[in-house]
């Protein structure tokens, strides 16, 4: 038995948008966006982000970098990196810091070539520096010197919005019922929500259909509903 027609698809990238005016503040990231914005008065002319994977550092440290003519670089790219060059930028953000790993020397490096330069640095992470693994206490504490903002997960309310912004994005209209059953099921974080709505726009396109409860149902199913 054939199923239903299908239409192809072409999958067109859907890059998040970074800009300010696309940032849904919550209590979770509140405290964390006004940190942001009091840029240039930042206390040692540092500070480090916190939180979960999804939880909105990659957009503020966008945000920031965007004002502030920062330029951007990953932790895991260190090692290879041209620090005295990177260094000599006005301001800097190094994104996923707690990922240097065992290049943690290219790290301390780069510390203090910022702070002899008086640039200004933003730092995210995952976790607290004391988790990272670190072995060298110099850079341990230089790092625990970093004024911090913690960000937590998206609660539900922030999920909601969170969906309904991504399937506007895509030019999807869903019902509001739908959106609240997703958000219900999925993972507390922005990465799930972007994961699902790319998902369900697929799956609506191929099929000529509108997103519909059953429709998240089925890539739901073995997903339990989240706390």
């Amino acid at each position: 038995m054939s199923g239903p027609a299908r239409q192809l698809t072409l999958d067109w990238p859907h890059d998040p948008s970074y800009a300010r005016e696309d940032f849904l503040e919550a209590p979770g990231n509140a405290e964390a966006l006004r940190a942001i914005l009091s840029w240039p008065n930042w206390a040692g002319r540092m500070l480090m982000l916190v939180g979960p994977s999804g939880s909105g550092k990659s957009h503020l440290g966008a945000i920031w970098a965007r004002g502030s003519a920062a330029r951007v670089v990953s932790a895991e790219t260190l090692p290879r990196a041209p620090l005295i060059e990177i260094a000599a930028a006005e301001a800097l953000l190094i994104e996923d810091a707690d990922r240097i790993g065992a290049h943690e020397a290219s790290l301390f490096h780069l510390l203090n070539l910022t702070r002899e330069n008086g640039a200004y640095l933003l730092l995210t992470a995952r976790r607290q520096p004391d988790r990272w693994g670190l072995k060298t206490a110099d850079l341990v504490s230089r790092l625990r010197l970093a004024p911090t903002v913690a960000l937590g997960a998206p609660d539900l309310e922030l999920t909601r919005a969170v969906l309904f912004k991504l399937f506007s994005d895509r030019q999807l209209a869903v019902d509001p019922s739908v959106v609240s059953y997703i958000a219900l099921r999925i993972e507390r974080s922005l990465d799930a929500a972007r994961a699902i709505v790319a998902a369900l726009d697929r799956e609506a396109l191929a099929r000529g259909k509108r997103v519909t409860r059953a429709m998240a149902a089925e890539f739901l199913r073995d997903e339990p509903p989240a706390d």
